[in-house]
């Protein structure tokens, strides 16, 4: 079973307020009408190791996060490193994917610890509004430079499938995307993770399927993996490989989507909405309930840990075997893509786009992998456009209290999607340059989230041990001198 440094502290659990209940874990609840066996009266159960099953049960909230990483912000920078440079950024996708463990794990831990989500926590913490306002403009910003290339990605997909117009793909990706977020709104996170989950299952075959085909050279391949650059666009496509692997919307939704699987009901610091969180909203504007903007007070404080019915270690252990799931499957097959235009791109003319791409494809190893190619990546879009605006929403609420419907703030953020598509800027363009502005929100989340989770005050005897904050601060360190190389690289224009 996946283990981190945090597993060292053995001090017991503190104890949860209020009265005992009898602990209950899915699948075994009690029934009307039902007896205990051997005539026993009921009463608080001992506390047991999580099964398999139950560990099999509580695996979800990682695998939603991570179709973060297989959107087609990642399509279009690893196909462009492949096609470019063949094997040469082959570390730059294995580096991303280890380091994103730590980041999704963390992220996932403060959810589950505190009932909260990174952006309540950060909201709650900067008391200045101007300074929440700030962090919540560039978070904006990067939410929007994401939902850019989901939905992009979507209408390239629907082009190259069945020839519609790029706008109009566009349309029919934002529209698909609010009936994803309709069903998480009404029947709940299992339901909406068993449908992303189904995606990401179509996202896996249609873009690992080629490499099996026409294999990878196993030379080149150890060789990509010695950490190297060839020149500044090199440099470029780096920061745009970690910045589509590395997603600071991934790091911000799964701290809520751990928040909102796992939180007690009827009043504790998770949920979906105001009132299943407990919070009072005041100054509603009337009108229909998706265009119905409240605002809400603070959650009260709650103690490390008591956030959640089950037991905060199993929920902890059964993460590490989601993140590790979800990253495996993740970096995988980021790195079939790249592989897959190393072999069968590198040094075809026109493949620095995604249609061209997908006719180099059809034409080095016929139409049926071309077209799982493409389906892969409409699965992808569809998929992650749900999971951006679900984080968005997060972010805004988080930072200014404020709570917008989901189906309203998709409307809002697929505006710059759709201008892009109708001004007939090069979508593969659009979409690598979306992921190095996404390289350059990464440190915003990922220094406040290494920080707090190793607080004692905020996750208790949970917080990191030293060596996993270590680890954190060299990840931002070096994703920060990346984005500082390639700051200076862009405006010296060498």
């Amino acid at each position: 079973m996946p283990k981190t440094l945090d597993d060292e502290t053995t001090q017991p659990e503190p104890a949860r307020p209020g009265p005992a209940q009898p602990e209950t874990h899915p699948g075994t609840e009690t029934h009307p009408g039902t007896e205990p066996r051997s005539g026993r009266r009921p009463g608080p159960r001992p506390r047991r190791e999580a099964s398999v099953p139950r560990i099999a049960w509580l695996i979800g909230p990682a695998l939603v996060a991570g179709v973060a990483y297989l959107d087609p912000g990642n399509v279009a920078s690893n196909m462009t490193a492949g096609a470019q440079y063949g094997y040469l950024l082959v570390w730059v996708v294995v580096l991303g994917n280890v380091m994103a463990w730590l980041i999704q794990y963390l992220s996932a831990k403060l959810g589950i610890v505190t009932g909260r989500s990174l952006p309540e926590v950060l909201g709650g913490r900067l008391r200045n509004a101007w300074s929440r306002r700030a962090y919540w403009l560039q978070a904006e910003l990067v939410a929007m430079a994401t939902d850019l290339a989901e939905v992009i990605g979507g209408a390239v997909a629907l082009n190259l499938l069945f020839g519609v117009p790029l706008i109009w793909g566009g349309l029919i990706t934002g529209t698909v995307s609010m009936v994803l977020l309709v069903v998480q709104s009404r029947r709940g996170p299992r339901t909406f993770e068993f449908v992303i989950v189904g995606l990401l299952a179509i996202i896996a075959v249609g873009f690992t399927v080629g490499v099996f085909v026409a294999p990878p050279d196993p030379a080149g391949l150890f060789a990509g993996l010695v950490p190297r650059f060839a020149d500044t666009n090199s440099v470029l496509l780096a920061a745009s490989i970690l910045g589509a692997t590395i997603m600071p919307h991934a790091i911000y939704a799964h701290s809520a989507l751990s928040r909102d699987r796992f939180a007690t009901p009827g009043g504790q610091a998770g949920g979906a909405d105001a009132s299943a969180r407990g919070i009072p909203s005041t100054g509603a504007v009337r009108g229909p309930s998706w265009l119905r903007i409240t605002r809400g007070t603070d959650a009260p404080e709650l103690l490390p840990g008591t956030a959640t019915r089950l037991p905060t270690d199993a929920l902890l252990r059964a993460t590490r075997w989601d993140v590790t799931i979800a990253m495996a499957i993740a970096g995988t097959v980021n790195l079939c893509i790249l592989l897959l235009a190393a072999v069968n791109l590198a040094g075809v003319p026109g493949t620095d786009s995604l249609e061209g791409a997908y006719a180099a494809l059809d034409a080095a190893l016929g139409p049926v992998i071309a077209t799982l190619f493409a389906v892969g990546l409409l699965a992808s879009g569809l998929a992650s456009t749900s999971v951006g605006a679900y984080a968005g929403a997060e972010i805004m609420h988080g930072l200014l209290r404020v709570r917008i419907p989901l189906l309203l703030r998709r409307l809002v953020t697929l505006v710059p999607a759709l201008a892009i598509l109708a001004l007939g800027f090069d979508p593969t363009l659009s979409l690598v340059l979306s992921q190095v502005v996404l390289s350059f929100g990464i440190p915003f989340a990922l220094v406040p989230l290494v920080w707090l989770t190793a607080k004692q005050g905020l996750l208790g005897r949970w917080r990191n041990h030293w060596a996993t904050t270590a680890a954190g601060v060299a990840a931002s360190v070096f994703l920060i001198t990346l984005n500082g190389m390639l700051l200076w690289l862009v405006l010296t224009g060498a």
